[in-house]
């Protein structure tokens, strides 16, 4: 009897240990779930803000052509023009703000499924083989799942990114307007237009130094769970 009892109550361990693991990997499966859904609905968002701000930068030149012609560039005529200007610089700040903290957004969501990833490889090792994203909360595993057939390059990473989009177009924009605002004050047109270009100038280092601060500080402060060990076999620096 007592061997009975014995093996009733193994039985009854792995009956709770299955449980116990069931709960587990529920609990993070709805956790990896959720992050995917807030992931999807940021990046829909920011899409849709790009969208409308170069939707409105568009229209905005196009009616500035438009009062030009209507008005024969009459006295009014740069009132109208530094108006519409001085607005699409505003709405393309306040876009610029938004990319930058989805980008940093978007981080924080792969480097939170890396995390539950890893916890998925300790519940089942050999289920880990079949990952080619990573399993590692850090730097590196972020880069791995962002580009996990090769290797990608920051740079190639931000010059492709949405970021780069909007500061290139936010600082198009800011430039014209202080152009046009020196050319509106009677300065020289060589002057003007130097204005303008380093006004533009100005809002692009702006923009990419704070991207990169957001990016470095982040890295800075964050402790890692688990470490990658090294980078995949099959990246091939070039």
């Amino acid at each position: 009897m007592g061997t009975g009892a014995d093996g009733g109550g193994a039985e009854a361990s792995g009956a709770e240990s299955d449980a116990a693991l069931a709960r587990r990997l529920q609990i993070l499966a709805t956790e990896h779930w959720g992050l995917l859904a807030a992931r999807s609905t940021a990046q829909s968002e920011v899409l849709t803000r790009i969208t409308i701000f170069l939707t409105l930068v568009s229209a905005g030149l196009v009616t500035i052509g438009l009062l030009g012609q209507a008005s024969g560039f009459g006295s009014w005529f740069p009132v109208a023009a530094l108006s519409i200007l001085g607005f699409l610089t505003v709405v393309g700040l306040l876009t610029l703000i938004r990319v930058i903290t989805v980008a940093e957004e978007d981080m924080m969501y792969v480097v939170a499924m890396n995390r539950i990833r890893g916890a998925y490889r300790e519940v089942d090792p050999a289920a880990a083989r079949n990952f080619l994203a990573s399993t590692s909360d850090d730097q590196l595993g972020m880069s791995v799942t962002y580009s996990f057939l090769r290797y990608r390059s920051g740079i190639e990473q931000l010059l492709g990114s949405s970021m780069v989009l909007a500061i290139l177009v936010t600082a198009s924009v800011a430039g014209m307007c202080a152009g046009g605002l020196c050319a509106a004050f009677g300065v020289a047109t060589g002057v003007s237009v130097a204005v303008g270009v380093v006004v533009g100038a100005v809002v692009v280092v702006a923009g990419v130094s704070y991207g990169g601060y957001r990016f470095s500080s982040t890295w800075r402060a964050y402790r890692p769970l688990r470490r990658s060990e090294e980078p995949p076999s099959h990246w091939r620096r070039p």
